[in-house]
């Protein structure tokens, strides 16, 4: 099987179960995708200008451009979308134009079961295309985080540092590191600033950086180089130990959807935390996956398995093919509450989905 013929059975099945088909335009505006995925996102796209100088790139993903298409067509209204086309991305070892399918669902208020359903569907189109015959799915949740991180009282910037340390892999430790770099480094702008309302702080940084003749730095404007010094500033003291010890032991949790359940109920009641409305979702969520069939029994919950916060919100999956010695996802998806309201929605609009990596698929299929 081709990849063409890959997005043709996929498409045919996203589209029995209610997904209409849509292609956006392959040029998008860049400013979108590096607000929303950060600035790493900008070394791996193809970035262009247009006549008036305003940057564009060539479609990195399709669930930014798909969402911006719903806003425009649907506003708020619930409607289910599938895709399939290339995408282009600079990618270690890999081509930077390759195929990509995969399904959106927006709008829908019941969501552990359109969670379910996306996953579902990914296996089922998995299956259709002779994807990998035992695919190991790993489940993660960026709303339990989430709450863990609120229970905890973590301030929003250090919420922020802590979540990317995870999403990087490298933990609590390298947000320790990074907290000492920077105290060194910056030691007297940040206690220059530390304890200004935020106004005055940003006006005092932009000022600084205006006398050094400096107006950008890596893409950063100087408003938002200002804003990383006073994140900073706001998070020099780092996590208390006691939240910091609650995290780590957060991080440890692993195993099936039920039994990572009951460790992080463990948690809570021992650490005294409120976790109740995230763990409802997370077992209610479950349920769905258990009365559509699904294997749940065989699929790998880990507490250490993070997206980015500014676009994740929720449930978070990765489809591994065992074959592949990489480890890297064939199919990769999850919930986005807060993404429409990010791109224009006059408030969230609930949001899941997954995409398709047609060329790691149908190179082991052959």
């Amino acid at each position: 099987m081709t990849e063409n013929d890959a997005i043709l059975a996929l498409i045919a099945l996203f589209e029995r179960e209610g997904y209409l088909r849509v292609e956006p335009a392959i040029l998008q505006p860049a400013d979108v995708f590096v607000d929303l995925s950060g600035e790493d996102i900008r070394r791996r796209m193809f970035v262009t200008q247009d006549a008036s100088g305003a940057e564009l790139c060539l479609r990195p993903e399709y669930t930014i451009p798909v969402c911006l298409q719903h806003l425009h067509t649907h506003g708020a209204e619930p409607a289910g979308y599938s895709y399939g086309g290339p995408v282009f991305r600079m990618r270690a070892g890999e081509n930077g134009e390759f195929l990509q399918a995969g399904l959106e669902s927006i709008g829908r208020t019941d969501l552990s079961a359109a969670d379910a359903e996306i996953l579902g569907v990914a296996l089922e189109g998995l299956a259709q295309i002779d994807g990998p015959p035992s695919p190991r799915v790993r489940l993660g949740d960026m709303g339990l985080l989430n709450a863990l991180i609120d229970a905890l009282g973590v301030s929003p910037a250090a919420k922020r540092r802590l979540v990317r340390a995870i999403v990087s892999g490298q933990g609590l430790e390298s947000l320790m590191a990074s907290e000492a770099q920077g105290a060194t480094e910056h030691a007297g702008l940040l206690a220059a600033i530390e304890g200004q309302a935020p106004q005055a702080a940003k006006a005092f940084v932009e000022d600084i950086l205006s006398i050094a003749g400096i107006a950008r730095v890596g893409g950063r404007s100087a408003g938002e180089i200002a804003e990383r010094f006073l994140a900073r500033a706001a998070n020099r003291t780092g996590l208390p130990d006691a939240a910091r010890d609650v995290i780590e032991r957060y991080l440890k949790i692993a195993g099936d959807p039920d039994q990572a359940a009951f460790a992080i109920s463990q948690l809570a009641s021992e650490s005294g935390l409120d976790l109740d409305h995230a763990l409802r979702a997370f077992e209610e969520r479950t349920g769905f996956m258990a009365a559509r069939g699904l294997p749940v029994e065989t699929f790998a919950f880990s507490a250490t398995f993070a997206r980015n916060l500014d676009y994740y919100t929720g449930f978070i999956f990765e489809v591994q093919d065992p074959r592949r010695s990489d480890g890297k996802p064939v199919v990769g998806g999850g919930r986005y509450d807060g993404l429409l309201a990010h791109l224009g929605a006059e408030a969230p609009i609930p949001a899941v989905g997954c995409s398709f990596w047609l060329d790691r698929i149908v190179d082991k299929a052959r």
